[in-house]
């Protein structure tokens, strides 16, 4: 894909802010429940067009509930992006198996840590195991899939038994990598420290930068146009991308505001001051 300029590495575009699950290192988001429908997805998807390269269908809520996310993921690909799947896991077998296998997924994020946030009403063997036939699924396919154990410095206590899954299913010789370990062509598993979401609540004043209207941008379900993908609430509102063009968008006092406050080391918003996330930027 050829990016013009304005273009972005990746942008978050929320085909639901509906979830399936109540995770509780998850803030949720208090917005009225909606599904992309076909035309506000289109009318997306050609805004973004040449503009991005890598479409992640996610912000809040969880991608797999949407009815239409194969057939989504196959138009933005015969687009040209490379479409990026982030998912609790819960619907592996049901939605997860049938999407990788029509090829238009570049990468599946599955985070394995979703299990012990919830009551799944599932056993974790079970859920394990779906999550484990997804990844191979999407391997086959020659789509990368990144099992996530995001929960380092908080209580894991289900961690041993994921591990001793992932050994059963995919042997123990693994080849570290910066982020966790390549433990089978294509599939990975990713470490992480669990953050603290923005609160405007608590300012941290020695937040920056980030790297939000520079490499990425959010898109709510609603067409809300959102610096990155921490504003679950749509609070820094830049525009909406149903009724007005991105560059549009973009020139706005407030987009400009924030973008030349972040190139001054200063963060303009009261949701930027109290990001924890950004602060692994300084």
């Amino acid at each position: 894909m050829s990016l013009q300029n304005g273009a972005f590495k990746k942008a978050y575009f929320e085909i639901t802010n509906v979830c399936n699950a109540a995770c509780t290192f998850c803030p949720g988001n208090s917005r009225e429940p909606h599904f992309v429908s076909d035309d506000e997805f289109d009318t997306v998807l050609l805004k973004l067009k040449g503009r991005v390269e890598y479409l992640y269908f996610h912000l809040m809520g969880e991608p797999l509930l949407h009815p239409s996310v194969s057939d989504f993921a196959c138009r933005a690909k015969a687009c040209g992006f490379k479409v990026m799947i982030t998912t609790n896991g819960i619907l592996s077998r049901e939605v997860g198996i049938p999407l990788v296998s029509t090829g238009a997924i570049s990468k599946i994020s599955i985070s394995l840590h979703s299990h012990e946030a919830n009551s799944l009403g599932i056993s974790l063997d079970e859920y394990i195991t779906s999550c484990l036939d997804l990844a191979e699924t999407a391997a086959e396919n020659k789509t990368v899939c990144a099992l996530r154990l995001w929960n380092l410095g908080a209580k894991n206590d289900q961690n041993d038994a994921v591990l001793c899954a992932l050994r059963e299913r995919f042997g123990s010789e693994w080849a570290e990598i910066r982020s966790g370990f390549k433990i089978a062509e294509y599939i990975f598993l990713e470490y992480g420290e669990r953050f603290d979401w923005p609160d405007e609540g608590k300012f941290d004043r020695d937040v920056t930068f980030c790297h939000a209207l520079r490499n990425q941008i959010g898109i709510l379900s609603n067409g809300t146009v959102v610096p990155c993908c921490l504003d679950a609430e749509g609070r820094i509102n830049l525009g909406n991308l149903c009724e007005n063009d991105l560059d549009g968008i973009l020139s706005s006092e407030r987009a400009k505001a924030l973008y030349d406050g972040f190139s001054a080391h200063m963060a303009v918003e009261k949701l930027c001051q109290s990001c924890g996330y950004a602060n692994r930027f300084k």
